[in-house]
């Protein structure tokens, strides 16, 4: 019990003092992972929309395919990023490998099949009547498709939410990929595992609890964000 105090002291001296190594951990990491989520949105969004809305031969096996990567291991992730940025890889001409960007594509692969799978599920939640109703009034398809999308916003907020938190707290991926260099690709859950293999657990605890706290805000903004949403949404319909 003494040590998790211990850490938790620890963590409030190291957010007093302003620690220069901690604070560019907690803009690393918050950089790597916004950026992954944004890339991950950026091609799960509409890949999302598009399953829950249309009906297609072989559309079951995408669907499976998207379910599948919620189990996804990061570690086969990064190897696949790895080979793919390798000097003996396609892409390996770039030399991106053991960079920030590395570890963002990384990510952005992790966070893709959580913010389908959620997204196409809450577009599908939605009753088709929308649309129907909407092209019935002379909407265009186009507009009558973004109004069916509207009604699964929080549906589509909750993705984006679990994006995140499937990419802040991930370890194995940005290491296979990034390599732990201080200062240049050493994010906080790479930092935890430096520190617990040189014995400094309370240090570990300390960056594990302001792990928490960095994730806890940025999912308690996402979430006022989605709410406030809603609530506007349902004083529309009141009015």
């Amino acid at each position: 019990m003494d040590l998790f105090l211990d850490s938790l002291r620890a963590a409030l001296r190291l957010l007093r003092a302003g620690d220069e190594s901690v604070l560019e951990t907690v803009v690393l990491s918050l950089r790597v992972s916004g950026l992954g989520l944004l890339l991950g949105a950026v091609v799960a969004l509409p890949l999302g929309v598009a399953l829950g809305i249309a009906r297609f031969r072989g559309r079951r096996l995408l669907v499976a395919l998207v379910y599948t990567g919620f189990a996804l291991p990061p570690v086969v992730v990064g190897l696949f990023v790895y080979m793919l940025l390798s000097r003996s890889g396609p892409l390996g001409e770039l030399r991106l490998l053991f960079t920030p960007t590395a570890m963002v594509l990384a990510q952005a692969l992790l966070a893709a099949p959580y913010i389908a799978g959620i997204t196409l599920a809450a577009v599908q939640a939605v009753p088709a009547d929308v649309r129907l109703q909407a092209r019935a009034l002379g909407v265009s398809a186009g507009r009558a498709l973004w109004m069916h999308v509207r009604e699964a916003r929080l549906g589509i907020g909750a993705a984006l939410i679990a994006g995140f938190g499937a990419v802040i707290s991930e370890v194995g991926a940005v290491m296979m990929v990034g390599g732990n260099i201080a200062g240049e690709t050493r994010v906080m859950t790479s930092a935890i595992v430096l520190e617990t293999r040189r014995g400094d657990f309370a240090t570990a605890l300390a960056l594990g609890s302001i792990l928490l706290l960095v994730a806890f805000a940025v999912n308690l903004a996402l979430t006022t964000v989605q709410q406030r949403g809603a609530q506007l949404a349902n004083a529309r319909r009141t009015w």
